[in-house]
């Protein structure tokens, strides 16, 4: 009894240390008013500087989370040592957020100076094909 009620608390731990994928982390709110001043050229600069920047985070964050799938599952079946190798959300998970915050607030200031930038969403799943 002691020892699956050990396991499970075990496993709950390793799990709740993992780190997120890009696409579970929500966007921090960020006021669109910093880029609402701006012109539609700045707008665009803008949207490229941070997508590309928003790029660059996820990447990072996606190796972690792949780097804690690995350890957790390492640990789970083979040497449970491993599951102290999963770090979880950091830095990383904080600075894509930030950015998804960042992209919200130039696409509301966008709309609102008539701008025409969208970002897209590469969570969005595809319209299926009738």
């Amino acid at each position: 009894m002691n020892k699956t009620i050990t396991a499970t608390v075990a496993l709950a731990a390793a799990l709740s240390s993992c780190a997120s994928k890009p696409k579970d982390i929500e966007a921090a709110y960020v006021s669109s008013t910093l880029y609402e001043s701006l012109s539609c050229d700045r707008l665009r600069e803008e949207a490229t500087t941070v997508s590309s920047r928003a790029i660059s985070a996820s990447g990072v964050q996606q190796k972690k989370a792949d780097n804690d799938a690995v350890a957790v599952g390492v640990g789970l079946v083979i040497f449970w040592p491993a599951l102290f190798f999963a770090k979880g959300d950091g830095a990383s998970a904080a600075e894509v957020s930030r950015l998804k915050g960042e992209m919200k607030a130039i696409e509301t200031a966008s709309i609102k100076n008539n701008c025409g930038i969208r970002f897209e969403d590469s969570t969005a799943q595809p319209a299926k094909k009738k």
